[in-house]
């Protein structure tokens, strides 16, 4: 009689533990993998992998430039985005001294003439005084009152032209989404993918760190429209926004495909004749109290020929 109690209080507990484990494992691959970062640790850390864009190394893989421009002098600190550090590390390579750029193997030292703080940190080392040019989308409302409360006034030089970017799972069925759909999905009123040609699951929204570029980006996007997630979403499929440059070729992440919006595909060719619906331009940005007279002389440059062989050749749209 105790042997068949304990047989059953021993099956009792092992159907216990294999449901928490049922669950465990339906919650990781409905909820927890979607989250999980696979990117390496240094694209975790910088949002790009540093290394694989320095100038001056032989191994690097921007694009290189004979310049006709040489500083040795007065040179600008330099800063940016993730998405354009491949750029402005090329334009270093081309124009500056070697002895200018300093790596520790993780980041640039204090006394790099070239460093990497993404958006936010280069419009905050811009007012600051830190960095003398930063490379960035559009700045905040945020970022530009920071500036106004210093006293500060930017200047946007734009240097080039970029898609702004709808990131869907490639699995999923859909392949297009009208401007008008995006933004209801990102307002809440469309909440399945099946208002918009998919399949009947939940759309997980996702949204973008304040003050990023792709968030400033998408805030312009909406315009008035709120945007709203949806208190089921996070049990759906993803959508999510980026930069065409550093979806394709920073990221390069092949479990993603990016959608076309209004018929649209974001190809460099759609961007330059202005087919594709949603493109910006990105900047080089200085305070226009900066004094350092190689300031426009390496802008000049950036719109070059040669600078603009550099913006094309990195997979942008020149801005000439």
């Amino acid at each position: 009689m105790n042997v068949l109690k304990l047989a059953k209080q021993i099956s009792a507990i092992c159907a216990v533990a294999l449901a928490f484990a049922v669950f465990d494992f339906s919650l990781y691959n409905v909820v927890t993998k979607r989250y999980i970062n696979h990117t390496s640790r240094a694209m975790q850390a910088k949002s790009v992998e540093l290394d694989k864009y320095l100038p001056f190394d032989e191994n690097s893989q921007i694009v290189t430039v004979d310049s006709s421009l040489k500083l040795t002098d007065n040179l600008p600190v330099i800063d940016g985005a993730a998405a354009l550090y491949p750029v402005f590390s090329a334009f270093v390579n081309a124009v500056y001294p070697q002895d200018s750029v300093h790596f520790d193997g993780e980041g640039f030292t204090a006394d790099s003439y070239l460093h990497f703080s993404n958006t936010r940190g280069a419009y905050k080392s811009v007012v600051d005084g830190d960095a003398d040019i930063v490379f960035c989308a559009k700045p905040s409302a945020e970022q530009l009152e920071y500036a106004k409360q210093n006293n500060v006034e930017l200047e946007l030089v734009p240097i080039g032209f970029e898609a702004f970017v709808f990131i869907v799972n490639k699995n999923n069925p859909v392949d297009n989404l009208s401007a008008e759909q995006v933004r209801k999905i990102y307002s809440g009123e469309y909440t399945k993918w099946s208002q918009v040609g998919g399949n009947n699951r939940f759309i997980d929204a996702l949204q973008r760190n304040e003050g990023s570029g792709s968030q400033t980006a998408m805030l312009s996007f909406m315009g008035d429209t709120h945007m709203k997630r949806s208190l089921w979403s996070f049990t759906g499929s993803a959508i999510g926004y980026s930069f065409r440059y550093y979806v394709e070729s920073i990221v390069a992440n092949g479990d993603i495909k990016m959608l076309s919006l209004n018929g649209v595909y974001p190809d460099k060719e759609n961007i330059s004749n202005g087919s594709y619906p949603v493109v910006s331009n990105f900047y080089a940005v200085y305070n226009k109290d900066n004094n350092n007279p190689d300031i426009p002389v390496f802008i000049d440059w950036i719109l070059s020929d040669e600078g603009q062989f550099i913006v094309e050749n990195s997979g942008y749209v020149p801005v000439n």
